[in-house]
Formats: C-alpha cells, structure tokens, sequence
C-alpha cells in the first residue's frame, strides 16, 4: 500500500510542466504506480487545458506557415542511438520504471559496506543529478542533509528514517532542512532519487522536518 505520495504543489509543479528534469522523472516513476496520483494529475492537466481554452489566441507569426513547409520538406534526422544500460542484476520481478526507458544507466558502484549507486543520465538534461541507490539489509546510509531539494522513489523494498517508514511506491520528498540517516529494511532498497545541491556533511545541527505528502 503506497502511504507516501509528492506534495499536492509538487503534482501542480509536475501538470504544469515547471519541475527540474531529474525531479519530474523521480515524480512520473511514482505516477507510473499510483492509481490516486494518477487521477490527480489527469485532473490538474485537464484544468489547465481549460485555462489554455479561455485563453485569447495569439495570431501566427507571417512567416510560420513557411517554416513548417520547410521543415516538412527537409530529410529525417538520424534516429539516436538506443541508451546504454548496465545490467544492474535487479531482483526477481523487478523492472524499472517507465520513465527510464530513455535514460542512460550506469553500473553499480561502491559507496561504502553494503551501498552501491548507479549514475542515471538523461540526454535530454545531462546536468541533473539523477541515480539509483542500492543498501543491503539494515545498512544505513551515512547521516546527512542537502543542499537542495531531494526526491526519492522507493523502487523495491523500503527504509526507514526520521520522518517515516517509505516502502514500495512511496516518495520522499527532502530539503535543505531536513537531516536524516536511512536505515534500509531486512531486505534491502532500492531506490531512484533526483538530488539538487548534492549532500551536506556533517549533519548534526540541522533540525529534522517532514516533507512528503
């Protein structure tokens, strides 16, 4: 049962099409298995496509129609090369999400005893600060904050934290004030997460809020 959800400014964020690149994808991988997300975005979209309709049309520009022409007459570009994705090993049942498809997705690598991180890189926003995590059974991530926000996709398993236990489906939505070790169930996470700012060490000091829906 998914009892976290993005935040309703979130979804409105994700609708309007504002959201940074790696957020909107941690958001549509979330979407992908939320059947009440789901719904509220389908209504956040149809209301502001009624917005668009009340809206005055704005006249074409002379030459546009031209443009278009010229566009229809110029050859195929060449089709991208498929991304490269490691074979990750996932666990028995396991797929990523659908918003993956398009990104490239790198091998494991170590971070510390028993936590291993995947690069995620999207072509269409190289910048973003996109991965995939993967803690062993009742490993703990080492305490930090952010530098910005943080969203996080629990994919399979869960983890535990000062704000809550997150288990499959859930997303965690994190920012700069908020300091937390996760602690990863008996039998591990796996997570996609979108980070803005990076992570802050030390920890202590920060005070410890809530933010997810």
């Amino acid at each position: 049962m998914i009892r976290h959800h993005p935040s309703a400014e979130t979804l409105l964020a994700h609708a309007a099409g504002t959201l940074p690149a790696g957020q909107a994808l941690v958001v549509a991988a979330h979407v992908q298995g939320c059947g009440a997300c789901r719904a509220e975005l389908a209504r956040l979209e149809a209301l502001g496509g009624a917005v668009l309709d009340e809206l005055a049309p704005e006249p074409l520009a002379a030459e546009a129609f031209a443009a278009v022409l010229d566009r229809l007459d110029a050859p195929a570009p060449k089709p991208p090369a498929p991304p490269r994705q490691a074979d990750l090993g996932l666990p028995a049942g396991l797929r990523l999400p659908a918003a993956l498809h398009g990104a490239e997705i790198g091998r494991w690598l170590w971070v510390g005893p028993g936590i291993r991180y995947s690069r995620v890189r999207l072509p269409w926003a190289p910048n973003e600060n996109v991965m995939l995590l993967r803690v062993g059974g009742s490993r703990r991530v080492i305490p930090h904050s952010h530098g910005g926000a943080e969203f996080t996709q629990v994919l399979h398993g869960g983890f535990t934290d000062s704000t809550g236990h997150y288990g499959p489906g859930d997303m965690a939505e994190a920012d700069h004030d908020l300091a937390h070790q996760p602690a990863a169930d008996p039998e591990g996470c796996i997570c996609l997460a979108a980070l803005e700012g990076g992570l802050r060490l030390p920890w202590r000091g920060w005070r410890t809020t809530r933010r997810h829906g």
